[in-house]
């Protein structure tokens, strides 16, 4: 009696999901560690080229130090011997995802339309890509306004800090649940 009842507890979608949740997240986590540094060279890569074609910049090099992405920039205006540096931390984008693997995992006996998942890698690669570029287009136009390579403005300012503080505290923190919620309301009912 006892082992029909684990046997019928096993069967709920609610607790298979659980289980799939804790088992994915170990693996995903495991295999991240391995991937993650490529990830984030690549993704840079995407932002750094979004942020040159915003900003009056051109790229110099990118160097790579365990965690920390420098990225080299210089302004068009002032070829000469100026190269402003920024660093990109890996981590600080990245630390979420394997909690992200895990609950797509956790959705997969839940989601019949398997396209779904496309979506939601989709928006992680955005969400992604939004915070180094906001995080390059912040830091690199308070060093230009304060080295006088750009012209003061307050809006322009305000403008990057916001938008870098937004996906920063917002987006990157919440992104699991954000991935999640996504999933949910698009499930098959």
């Amino acid at each position: 009696m006892q082992e029909d009842r684990v046997k019928s507890l096993f069967k709920k979608p609610a607790v298979r999901s659980a289980m799939i949740f804790v088992i994915s997240y170990a693996l995903f986590l495991v295999l991240w560690i391995g991937i993650k540094d490529n990830y984030s060279r690549a993704l840079t890569g995407v932002a750094t080229y979004f942020i040159t074609a915003v900003k009056d910049v051109d790229l110099h090099e990118t160097t790579v130090k365990k965690d920390v992405i420098t990225v080299s920039f210089i302004p068009k205006r002032h070829r000469a011997n100026v190269i402003i540096d920024i660093d990109v931390v890996a981590s600080s984008y990245t630390f979420n995802a394997p909690l992200s693997f895990a609950i797509m995992a956790a959705f997969y006996p839940f989601l019949k339309k398997k396209r779904v998942y496309i979506e939601v890698l989709s928006i992680l690669l955005i969400v992604h890509i939004l915070y180094v570029f906001s995080s390059e287009g912040e830091k690199l136009t308070g060093l230009m306004v304060d080295r006088g390579y750009e012209e003061t403005g307050k809006l322009k300012t305000a403008f990057w800090q916001f938008f870098w503080g937004f996906v920063d505290n917002m987006m990157i923190r919440f992104e699991p649940f954000l991935l999640g919620a996504y999933l949910y309301f698009r499930r098959d009912k």
